[in-house]
């Protein structure tokens, strides 16, 4: 017979808190927001992330804690008590409503797009925090960052989420590279004949450094203007959450 299924819906403003661990200690990271609609103003279907910022001011340092010590810390121990303990990246994605955090979901990965801006704000070297991680050492690492905002702008192909044409040549990549403060990831790309082609929907992680969170967007837009191919689509808004807080 027919069935329903009655879900809760829960409000707030969804963030996203990564930490590594070895299976026992854990180090916390930056924090992070993602922006999943496809279109400006949250509107549109959701995507895989159309764009991501660090640091996250809805994530405060209570929140942090309270992250931290209700749900990283049960979790880490739940997994050992069960007989399989993890090590790794552990993505807690989060919805945070009047200052307190719930669990949307977990990853056993960094989160895409929000772990370009997190590099881009590490100034630490990632490898041996892995290998810590690996080693069971990881009670021993520390992670330093740049006291600076980072922003990732999504460059899509046009009708993502949906169909898209694939094998456009992207032109502008050159120009990018010779602005400062700024990183162009490559996702759906491929080569063709010599030339850079896209090749799924979410194409370029823009990245740009700045020392506040609006010089960060101003960066990151600076280096989406000078990159292009038909049809490209990307939001106009990523970060400015952020702004005002």
């Amino acid at each position: 017979g027919s069935q329903v299924v009655i879900e809760e819906f829960m409000a707030g403003e969804e963030a996203s808190f990564f930490v590594f661990t070895d299976g026992q200690h854990i180090l916390p990271l930056a924090s992070a927001q993602d922006h999943k609609r496809v279109y400006d103003n949250d509107e549109g279907p959701n995507t895989g992330g159309m764009g991501a910022y660090s640091p996250a001011p809805v994530v405060t340092d209570a929140v942090a804690t309270e992250v931290i010590e209700t749900i990283v810390k049960p979790t880490i121990a739940g997994m050992i008590a069960e007989g399989c303990p993890y090590s790794g990246i552990l993505y807690v994605g989060l919805m945070i409503a009047d200052g307190k955090p719930r669990v949307v979901e977990y990853n056993a990965r960094f989160g895409d797009p929000e772990a370009q801006p997190l590099l881009m704000r590490m100034k630490s070297d990632i490898v041996p925090v892995l290998q810590a991680c690996a080693r069971g050492e990881l009670g021993q690492a520390s992670l330093e960052w740049h006291d600076m905002a980072a922003v990732c702008v999504v460059m899509a192909s046009g009708g993502y989420p949906g169909s898209f044409e694939k094998g456009l040549e992207i032109s502008g990549l050159e120009a990018a590279e010779g602005i400062g403060d700024l990183m162009v990831f490559h996702a759906g790309t491929a080569l063709k004949d010599g030339k850079i082609v896209n090749n799924g929907g979410r194409v370029l992680g823009v990245t740009g450094l700045g020392t506040t969170v609006a010089a960060a967007i101003d960066k990151a837009y600076a280096g989406v203007r000078v990159i292009g191919w038909p049809g490209v689509h990307y939001r106009n808004d990523i970060g400015k959450k952020a702004l005002g807080r």
